[in-house]
């Protein structure tokens, strides 16, 4: 009698282990993706690296600017390390689609299409966009003028697609240096690009034949895209509080006016 009771609580003690193991895993499975960072210590940030001022690589090839300032912050604000992955322009969503990284930071501009597949943070930054175009040219003053006209651009931008639904031909290319060069040297009739980026590029090279032929009337909003969906909702109330609080406590005003020279973080 003794051996059939001590085998009974032997299964009753067995089937409790099992079930407290199940419930385990699938509490870790049912784990957000800002749990999943906070477990791993690091959030997986993605971003050019060549893109100045936003990100690129200073006089002793550390990496700089203010996407990757903005990044390190909103990692000390959740609690982790930042890791930053440097890439392409035209595989960072391929890279967060398929998890390699965790968010991307990289000026990212928000549009009607790109709502459609992703949530957006808060913006962070605002910028306007700029037609660019080689000194003397007369033909393009403003962005209608594109018509039948060639530019370059980053491919997958949306200065791609804004010059190609102004009717340019677009050239894809890798870098905003690359575009602005193909200007000076006649390869192509212009380039749309962030004033941001223009002005600093300017800033280095003050002799380069170009100018700004038009500018945007309505503000580009920077923010943080991330995959839709539930399992990214407490990850963007969390970097939303984050941003706030570096609006709140002067940090974002303090990195603009060091990365751009004015304070852009309001519209």
């Amino acid at each position: 009698m003794k051996k059939k009771i001590l085998a009974a609580v032997l299964a009753a003690s067995a089937v409790l282990m099992t079930a407290c193991g199940s419930g385990s895993a699938e509490e870790k499975s049912s784990a957000d993706h800002l749990q999943r960072i906070k477990d791993a210590g690091k959030i997986t940030i993605g971003l050019e690296g060549d893109w100045q001022p936003f990100s690129y690589h200073d006089k002793d090839e550390r990496l700089v600017g203010y996407d990757v300032e903005v990044s390190k912050n909103i990692a000390k604000q959740l609690g982790v390390k930042a890791d930053i992955v440097e890439g392409p322009w035209d595989g960072l969503f391929a890279g967060m689609d398929s998890g390699r990284y965790d968010i991307v930071v990289n000026g990212v501009d928000v549009t009607p299409e790109r709502e459609k597949k992703y949530d957006f943070s808060d913006p962070y930054a605002y910028d306007h966009t700029v037609l660019i175009v080689k000194k003397g040219n007369t033909d393009i003053r403003t962005f209608d003028d594109l018509k039948g006209k060639t530019t370059a651009n980053s491919i997958g931008s949306t200065y791609q697609e804004l010059g190609e639904r102004y009717g340019a031909t677009v050239k894809g290319v890798d870098t905003l240096v690359e575009t602005l060069q193909m200007v000076k040297n006649g390869q192509v009739d212009a380039t749309i690009n962030a004033s941001t980026s223009f002005g600093d590029y300017m800033k280095s090279n003050p002799s380069d034949p170009l100018e700004v032929a038009a500018t945007s009337d309505e503000a580009t909003s920077y923010a943080i895209p991330m995959e839709k969906g539930a399992d990214n909702t407490s990850l963007r109330q969390a970097i939303n509080k984050a941003i706030q609080e570096m609006r709140d406590d002067g940090t974002l005003k303090k990195l603009s006016e060091k990365y751009f020279g004015a304070d852009l973080t309001n519209k």
